[in-house]
């Protein structure tokens, strides 16, 4: 009996890990599925900002002269120790924007589901969708199952499966949105396979806009896990001299990268 359970593991960690390196425009309903309940295990950490408020603390950048003045009465007068304050460390807003075109039709529902849990677990995040007209979805992605997550964006989206103009998008998220989601040192993700058909030089305005209006800018592109991938359509040419970051996201693990990632900017 010992030995049947162990071999059960072996062959649910084997098909697991199948799973994770498998492209997702390669897989089927059944495994999508086993996907999507997978993505909500992959652990975020935001990087962390410094907030202007304080609290106490042993060491700090801050003397606290209210606290070291109450602790010198109790002495007699005299300062025996000094009291201090730090700034406070606040997770910086994540900012997902995701192409939802033709183009990216064999990922957009895995990609979708990535957002989905994303936004579950970062709740002060914020979510967009474009082709060629950017909608915000943030409150679309409530629901628990997924689903129905996608049943609400496809009613909602009107250019859902259309063309790609990134230019135009990041030009009417910059002067519409970015004063209201990007403050904090917001993290962007921009999730595209970097296909365009609008102005080349439109984009590369705007998304030097977008860079120095955030803190980080990653791009995640799913023909980027492709072998021999170069990034060679006239989107990404433009686009890569502005971003920080510029990594595949055509299965689990590269996912799963992104989010280790996320974390390690706190050491950077």
């Amino acid at each position: 009996a010992e030995d049947s359970e162990s071999s059960d593991q072996s062959l649910t960690w084997s098909a697991t890990e199948r799973l994770r390196r498998k492209d997702f425009g390669a897989m089927d309903d059944v495994e999508l599925r086993a996907v999507y309940h997978l993505m909500n295990k992959i652990h975020l950490e935001l990087p962390l900002r410094v907030a202007r408020r304080t609290y106490p603390a042993h060491y700090g950048h801050q003397i606290d002269l209210r606290d070291s003045f109450r602790s010198c009465l109790r002495s007699g007068g005299e300062i025996v120790r000094l009291r201090w304050r730090r700034r406070k460390r606040r997770p910086r807003r994540l900012i997902v924007i995701c192409d939802i075109s033709g183009s990216m039709e064999r990922y957009t529902a895995a990609l979708l589901a990535f957002v989905h849990a994303t936004a579950r677990g970062l709740p002060r995040g914020e979510a967009f969708v474009f082709g060629t007209r950017l909608s915000r979805i943030t409150r679309l992605l409530t629901s628990r199952r997924i689903a129905d997550v996608l049943q609400s964006v496809s009613s909602h989206v009107l250019d859902w499966g259309g063309g790609t103009r990134i230019g135009e998008v990041l030009h009417g998220f910059n002067y519409r949105w970015a004063r209201r989601v990007l403050s904090e040192r917001a993290v962007v993700v921009l999730i595209s396979d970097g296909w365009d058909r609008g102005d080349a030089e439109l984009l590369r305005t705007e998304i030097d806009r977008l860079r120095r209006s955030c803190g980080q800018l990653i791009w995640l592109n799913p023909l980027a896990g492709s072998p021999g991938f170069e990034p060679l359509t006239r989107g990404l040419q433009a686009a890569l001299p502005f971003v920080d970051v510029h990594l595949p996201a055509h299965n689990l693990k590269s996912l799963e990268e992104f989010g280790a990632l996320l974390g390690a900017l706190n050491h950077t």
